[in-house]
């Protein structure tokens, strides 16, 4: 996130008649003076509000600053050397760019050199503090006489730049990119130059075509053609490149070994007039073997000899997951960490493992007794406001419509329908307004910019206009609520719909197709440095900066959700690649989870903002210790599991919280409680209980809260040992004993398989569990569309017969959850029935085979006597273990008493027992019936039927 600004005025849109035809997803677009349709959504084509700005006429003109050679398309924004092309701030040059392991300056004779390797820290170990590894230049490389007037960018691949100086008479064009130790240059109208401004130089090596010298420290090494030499003066080196124009500069890894740098001069001179000229990025999602493998490919082209490999140096989360090569010893310091060194390659690949993630954690234990009801609570009171929106900008909207799909989700689970249907209609109706952009409309729409090659929404926040800030973080909450939309209202998404403008968010955040020219490239994610960045122009004396990574893998998160309920695997397959990869980096430089790449004097073990030069425990908007290690968090959804992926390490986090802030937490306890659940979640469940009082973080309710600890508390902590063959699922592991979970959003039946042997059949539209836990209540997804946009139902299929979860269904069934309806219960005639059976309602479910678990029955039955008063309905269920006709178990519940007010009541278990006979056990080939008849009362009662009551066997 940037700093936040005020909310801007925006313009009415004019009147205009052009019109041009786009082609969108597939979709043929008129774009009319006001509106470009895009299904039944559509974006505006003329401005309605603040738009990208900067140095000259840069705001009309994005590639002011670009030559007629560098690549055609959109511009590339929120990168690491973003500030050499979109010069805001400095209108000659830019801000240090830090590639790593070199930080680079462009000034008016060439480019500046800095290998800082030794952190600035400041601050405190107890508040706000950053560590640095700040530019400070050893050297300039660049021509003879050279004063040019300002650099422009030649050049660009996934991770390289390339800048272009000249002054009329001399050029320079200097190839640099993150994890090159390399600088390769091409010059004209004069000599090569390195000017020693870091001090004073030691030459180490002065033999023809290759000169060794350390400034600062640091070893340098350049390499000119065949038949130059090297002329030293004063702490000017020069060289007139034998009349060739190109030589290249590199960084050694540090060694306090003279020998060891000669041999590392003499390997990196192998290399030396190979000049990467491309880098590339490929990756492909595994399904089967739940692994993302990433390809990183350089292409080269030899200025001298046939050698067209390279050096480079990789980053911790990169080597880490490296196959099929092995690093040298030597390793460069870095604002990352060690980066380790492959030489002689033209590519190198990485493997990580995708541990999948979920629409939400299962209700194992908010689906029964107290836990149900104090649930239902928590639903029923947001039920009126499910949004609770606090703002009505894009990012403000966005934290609403998150909030608003984790109820959905929870409500959907628990069988609460009304709260389910207000929440997807509040989504419905809030999409459908942002994603149509009507004739003179300049509130609550999209533009499309086609000169940038960005889509901003208007009203916009923090930068997202003026400085295209933060547009992951923003239209990663529309995205994932559209996919709850989706998973109950298919029509609402199709691409004739709003799903096509729901494909321009994510193109915009991060464009997933090369050969879409309307948008750069994987705008906001870094490819090398394995993250997003947040900051549009990067104009900062640090480089580019993202503060809340946790809202970056919301966007991730988003995609495959998305993509898997809309069948679209493009979209899901790039999701779980920025989801991996990203998941990766966090760990290793947000929370540095080996203790490996924060200086150890830095004296915390987080970061709330990730700098191109280092970290800073701090936030742009606060100095809080719950809102700098909370940023990271939020929101808290079923795709944030990655948190607990090294559990052990949320309780040191929290307890770091709670020393900087010198007790709990007062602010956004429910995130950090979250956060805590992960790792231990009876500490955080106590926490929670024990303050039944706090606020909700503005994104937060407490039905979702609740839902997250307490299902965690029961469920245990992520096992990331195991891993499944579908992206929609998870296994928990509670003292040993494992929970495995999975989603179907698709229409048609799914077995999912995990790597452990389970195999674990999930019915269309639901999430299952088992092992350990095994209910999961609800539709799970896909259930019946809330109002106002109705769908058929799709006809109930019965369970297998090792499902425990038996809804009543009309008919007399106990199956899997079927179309929403009611049966009676006839009146008890003004009699008493209290534990003897009148005219019962039956539902049966027989050839069952199950294992009994040692627990007990529980049941949840949605009952409403209208305004009748006096009755009271009671539930026995028999169980036959074998199926021979004879009960060896049949339990009487306490008749519960309804009450006179219209509307579903919840009669369970916690009723207690009437009476009961017989024990459990294996049920084998057997059988189980309920009964519910009217105990006492002179009216009847209506029974919800279908997607409503539920009986949970205690078996597994």
């Amino acid at each position: 996130m940037r700093p936040p600004v005020p909310h801007r005025t925006h313009h009415r849109l004019l009147a205009a008649t052009a019109a041009a035809a786009l082609a969108l997803g597939g979709l043929a677009v008129t774009t009319t003076a006001q509106a470009a349709p895009v299904g039944a959504g559509s974006y505006t084509t003329i401005p309605v509000g603040p738009l990208p700005g900067g140095c000259g006429n840069i705001a009309t003109n994005p590639r002011q600053y670009a030559t007629a050679a560098a690549p055609p398309g959109p511009v590339p924004t929120n990168d690491w050397w973003s500030s050499l092309l979109w010069k805001r701030l400095n209108c000659s040059f830019s801000e240090p760019l830090h590639a790593h392991p070199v930080s680079y300056q462009p000034v008016t004779d060439g480019l500046g050199f800095s290998a800082t390797s030794t952190p600035t820290i400041t601050g405190t170990a107890t508040g706000v503090g950053e560590f640095k590894y700040p530019y400070v230049e050893d050297i300039r490389v660049g021509v003879t006489g050279l004063a040019a007037p300002n650099v422009l960018v030649d050049d660009w691949t996934d991770w390289t730049v390339t800048p272009y100086w000249s002054d009329g008479s001399r050029t320079l064009r200097a190839t640099i990119g993150h994890g090159l130790p390399f600088t390769y240059f091409r010059t004209t109208g004069g000599d090569a130059l390195i000017n020693v401004t870091g001090g004073s130089a030691t030459i180490w090596s002065h033999s023809g075509t290759t000169i060794g010298f350390t400034v600062r420290g640091h070893d340098y090494v350049a390499y000119a053609p065949t038949g130059a030499t090297w002329t030293v003066s004063g702490g000017r080196i020069s060289s007139n490149l034998a009349g060739r124009g190109y030589f290249s500069v590199a960084l050694l890894p540090a060694t306090a070994d003279a020998s060891t740098r000669s041999q590392l001069a003499t390997t990196y001179r192998q290399y030396a007039h190979a000049h990467v000229t491309g880098t590339r990025v490929g990756y492909s999602y595994n399904q089967a073997a739940s692994r993302v493998e990433t390809r990183y490919t350089f292409t080269t082209t030899p200025r001298e000899g046939t050698e067209t490999r390279t050096v480079v140096s990789l980053y911790p989360h990169q080597w880490k997951s490296l196959t099929g090569a092995t690093p040298i010893t030597q390793t460069y310091p870095s604002a990352r960490g060690r980066m380790k060194v492959l030489t002689g390659v033209t590519e190198f690949r990485t493997s990580m493992r995708f541990h999948g993630v979920l629409p939400e954690v299962p209700a194992v234990a908010t689906g029964v007794g107290a836990d149900l009801t104090a649930l239902r609570q928590h639903l029923a009171a947001v039920r009126s406001n499910p949004m609770d929106q606090r703002g009505g900008d894009t990012y403000w909207t966005g934290k609403g419509l998150g909030r608003a799909a984790r109820i959905a989700e929870i409500a959907d689970q628990v069988g609460d329908t009304d709260t389910r249907t207000a929440a997807l209609n509040a989504i419905r109706s809030t999409l459908t307004d942002w994603l149509t952009a009507a004739p003179g409309e300049t509130q609550r729409l999209f533009y499309y910019d086609q000169r940038w090659g960005t889509l901003i929404g208007y009203p916009a926040s923090y930068g997202s206009d003026q400085e295209l800030n933060d547009h992951h973080f923003h239209y990663g909450y529309y995205i994932a609520a559209a996919a709850t939309l989706a998973r109950f209202d298919p029509a609402w998404a199709r691409q004739e719909q709003y799903g096509g403008m729901i494909d321009l968010l994510i193109r915009d955040a991060n464009n997933y197709d090369r050969a879409d020219s309307r948008f750069p490239f994987l705008r906001d994610f870094d490819i090398y440095a394995g993250h997003d960045w947040a900051s549009g122009h990067g104009a900062f004396a640090s480089g580019n900066n993202q503060e809340s990574s946790s809202e970056g893998m919301n966007f991730a998160n988003a995609l495959i959700q998305w993509g898997q309920t809309t069948g679209n695997t493009a979209v899901r397959d790039a999701g779980i690649y920025l989801y991996t990869t990203q998941a990766a980096a966090i760990h290793e430089y947000w929370f540095d989870v080996n203790d490996e790449n924060f200086p150890a004097a830095f004296g915390h073990n987080n970061v709330g903002m990730v700098w191109g030069d280092g970290g800073a425990y701090a936030t742009w908007f606060s100095a809080e210790p719950e809102m700098i290690q909370g940023i990271n968090l939020l929101p808290i959804t079923g795709g944030h599991l990655y948190l607990g992926y090294h559990p052990n390490d949320n309780s040191l986090k929290y307890q770091e919280l709670v020393r900087n802030n010198g007790g709990e937490p007062t602010v956004w306890q429910d995130i950090h409680w979250q956060f805590l659940a992960l790792g231990d979640a009876d500490a955080a469940l106590a926490k929670l209980r024990a303050n039944p009082g706090y606020t909700p973080e503005e994104g937060e309710s407490r039905a979702h809260t609740f839902h997250w600890v307490r299902n965690l508390a029961a469920l245990g902590r992520v096992d990331t040992g195991v891993t499944a063959d579908h992206p929609l699922a998870a296994v928990f592991n509670r003292n040993g004993a494992r929970t495995y979970v999975a989603s179907n959003v698709s229409g048609t039946p799914l077995t999912v398989r995990f790597s452990d042997g389970t195999q674990l059949a999930v019915a269309p539209g639901r999430t299952t569990t088992s092992g350990a836990h095994t209910w999961s209540g609800g539709s799970g997804g896909g259930g019946v569309p809330p109002s106002p946009t109705p769908a058929p139902t799709p006809t109930p299929t019965d369970p297998p017969s090792s499902s425990p979860v038996r809804h009543l269904l009309s008919g007399g069934g106990l199956g899997s959850a079927g179309a929403a309806g009611t049966t009676t219960v006839t009146s008890a005639g003004g009699a008493n029935y209290d534990g003897t059976p009148r005219n019962p309602v039956v539902f049966t479910a027989t050839g069952l085979n199950l294992d009994h678990t040692g627990g007990q029955t529980a049941f949840d039955l949605f009952l409403d006597a209208g305004t009748a008063v006096g009755n009271g309905v009671q539930a026995r269920i028999s169980y036959d273990l074998t199926g021979d006709g004879s009960w060896e178990r049949v339990e009487t519940y306490r008749y519960f008493a309804t009450d006179p007010v219209p509307g579903w009541e919840h009669y369970t278990q916690a009723a207690g027992l009437h009476s009961s006979t017989g024990a459990l056990g294996n049920l084998r080939g057997g059988t189980v019936r309920v009964e519910i008849w009217s105990a006492i009362g002179n009216n009847p009662s209506t029974l919800g039927v279908g997607d409503r009551s539920v009986v949970r066997l205690p078996y597994s």
